[in-house]
């Protein structure tokens, strides 16, 4: 398994992240358990920050919060002076009880509520993108009630096929999201949102995909884009100033993934933004960029506790760990690959080839196929890499198990920033009808 941030195997052989000796925290928190590393996320914060902020002139980095929020993660986000995007009112209550700065907010979504765009028009985020012509309607009429004006950018479908998964592809003319822009509904849409007199267009939105190693994709995303706001300027006189370029930029998980330096990310935007600019004699607009799993990802080891182990001779050996598809489905929703290592015996040489299975019933809860471990033994510790985007807040009670706790690691103290749920928690928005407890009575 390929180390990340502060992760390092000490002198007991033991995976240490944070400074923190994970069969410790183990005996202190128990599994499964998500490990959040703050230095490394804080490192890639850094990053971003001079490689955009500092630069590229005028621009903003706002993290996708979809990949994890909570609390916590908000204020390290204020605290590094980034933005966020967030796609529901769950995320935007979070934010807001997190005390974050509601104009560094801009809100996301393909089918937002009238209850949630009120909740947004009266906390008063930055931005809210507008997906669709339905939420444009909607989004005039409650501005117009609350008599307020409202900063928009709308989203726009490029036409982009990424290399990437087809479930996570968003730039493509087939998706749910944004105006269609080879079809003309980009235009009707621009012209719409001009007529309306309590929103004020800022700028224009696209979103290529996740997971995208190969930059070119951002540079032709650029190049349409300013072609396009050009080409707006010239057919209505009105000069958009915000191109937001999504997220996407890809991270490593597994041996053959090789993701761009964000630095080298950054000069391909600047690049491609100078020519294109040039090209069209258009003045260079605010660039923002909305990074979520590459701030994250590798800040994130999930812990398990080896339970059974299978072996059909000649076919496979199933090794099962205490969570699975519960706390993590990418493998089964999209074949997502992950490295491992056993985090008590970390020094050990591989011996044998396993394949590693939740405990969900399910033939298709697995987290990792064929993977070289040592000798593994019922009660080892595995520790699975890169799961810290899309897995604690994708994670779900199916058959009714509780989720992890989140554990936040740091110069050698752990401090718990989500409970991990007890049976209790199963129940507590279970309601049990009182006629059903009356024939449960009469029947004994």
């Amino acid at each position: 398994m390929r180390l990340h941030g502060t992760q390092l195997v000490n002198e007991q052989g033991h995976l240490e992240i944070g400074g923190c000796d994970t069969v410790e925290l183990v005996q202190q928190f128990g599994t499964p358990l998500y490990i959040m590393d703050e230095a490394h996320i804080r490192d890639i914060c850094r990053q971003y920050h001079s490689s955009f902020i500092e630069g590229l002139t005028n621009a903003e980095v706002i993290y996708a919060s979809k990949a994890f929020s909570t609390l916590a993660m908000y204020r390290i986000l204020d605290e590094e002076d980034l933005g966020i995007d967030i796609v529901s009112g769950g995320e935007l209550y979070t934010a807001l009880q997190a005390n974050f700065p509601a104009a560094r907010i801009y809100f996301h979504g393909n089918n937002k509520s009238r209850e949630e765009l009120s909740m947004a028009i009266k906390a008063g985020v930055g931005r809210i993108v507008v997906d669709n012509f339905y939420e444009m309607s909607m989004l005039n009429d409650l501005a117009q009630a609350m008599n307020q004006r409202v900063d928009v950018l709308l989203r726009v479908t490029p036409g982009i096929e990424a290399h990437t998964h087809e479930y996570i592809q968003t730039g493509q003319i087939d998706s749910k999201f944004g105006f269609t822009l080879t079809d003309g509904t980009a235009d009707q849409a621009f012209d719409l949102a001009l007529s309306f007199s309590h929103l004020v267009v800022k700028g224009i939105h696209a979103h290529i995909g996740s997971q995208i190693f190969e930059l070119d994709s951002f540079r032709h995303e650029v190049q349409i884009m300013i072609d396009y706001m050009a080409d707006i300027h010239e057919r209505t006189g009105y000069l958009l100033h915000e191109l937001n370029l999504g997220g996407g930029f890809g991270i490593y998980y597994a041996s053959g993934d090789e993701p761009a330096r964000i630095s080298d990310y950054a000069k391909t935007v600047q690049d491609a933004l100078e020519d294109a600019c040039q090209n069209q004699k258009f003045p260079r607009p605010k660039i923002i960029i909305e990074p979520g799993r590459s701030i994250v990802g590798t800040a994130g080891t999930t812990l398990y506790t080896v339970g059974s182990i299978k072996e059909i001779p000649g076919v496979r050996k199933y090794v099962a760990v205490d969570g699975g598809m519960a706390d993590n489905p990418r493998t089964a929703l999209y074949q997502a690959r992950y490295e491992a290592l056993l985090a008590n015996r970390a020094k050990e040489d591989a011996e044998e080839v396993v394949s590693i299975t939740g405990k969900c019933c399910e033939s298709g809860d697995m987290l990792i196929w064929d993977i070289d471990l040592p000798k593994v033994k019922s009660g080892d510790l595995l520790a699975v890499s890169c799961t810290g985007a899309y897995n604690y807040s994708m994670s779900s009670n199916y058959n009714r198990l509780t989720r992890p706790g989140v554990v936040l690691v740091e110069g050698g103290h752990a401090d718990v920033i989500v409970k991990r749920e007890t049976h209790a928690d199963l129940l507590r928005n279970d309601i049990l009808p009182a006629r059903l407890k009356y024939l449960q009575m009469a029947s004994r």
